[in-house]
């Protein structure tokens, strides 16, 4: 069973990198060309299963868990009062039957997506989670069940859209004032998890196009 804290100390360990200049849009996957050498695998509890697969006439991310929980982080640092959208589609094939935003027990999700602000001395870094949310209300927040520094946006959620994808627009500068009453700091990677360690369960979803812009775009 994985902790939170830890998750995050993890994480951020491996967000060191060369900035990134600021252009209108920065793609980060689209996953046409497989998937991009520039994610890095960061196991917590067993191994999630990431392959880029065809849907269609075009290709997406797929990630299989069965009681793990790995995920995928992509760094890269930018400002996001430059550009503060960030962008993606979903699609799962179920919520988590056992899943519950409240308890350490249940947080386990279809899908994530992550933006991580990395700080030098941990107990600062913070993330804003996305996730396809079991119960929560879309567009509630809560922090997660094991740390504040965790801020939960339920940007999705509930079993009515299962099997169809959907698309989400942040404004990652609104997110993060909401989250924690101030603006953002630089942000050091983006991230995406499906898990289910916690609940023992099995799940499926599909990410892609996977963006920042700015505010106009």
């Amino acid at each position: 069973m994985k902790r939170m804290p830890v998750m995050l100390i993890m994480f951020a360990m491996f967000i060191a990198g060369p900035a990134s200049a600021a252009p209108d849009l920065i793609v980060i996957d689209d996953f046409e060309k497989g998937l991009s050498a520039h994610w890095t695998t960061k196991s917590f509890e067993g191994e999630t299963r990431y392959s880029v697969v065809a849907d269609g006439d075009e290709h997406v991310l797929q990630a299989e868990s069965d009681a793990s929980a790995s995920g995928l982080v992509y760094k890269i640092k930018f400002d996001p009062s430059e550009t503060p959208v960030l962008s993606w589609r979903w699609k799962i094939a179920k919520t988590v039957d056992k899943g519950n935003e409240r308890t350490k027990v249940g947080d386990d999700y279809a899908a994530r997506v992550y933006v991580i602000f990395p700080h030098w001395f941990f107990p600062k870094t913070r993330t804003l989670n996305y996730i396809w949310a079991n119960h929560l209300p879309v567009n509630d927040i809560l922090p997660n069940a094991y740390t504040g520094n965790a801020m939960m946006f339920a940007a999705a959620s509930g079993p009515d859209k299962a099997g169809q994808w959907v698309e989400v627009r942040r404004n990652i500068v609104e997110d993060f004032r909401r989250a924690f009453g101030e603006d953002p700091p630089e942000a050091g990677a983006i991230a995406i998890m499906t898990d289910t360690d916690n609940t023992g369960e099995t799940a499926r979803a599909w990410y892609d196009d996977i963006s920042i812009s700015r505010a106009g775009d």
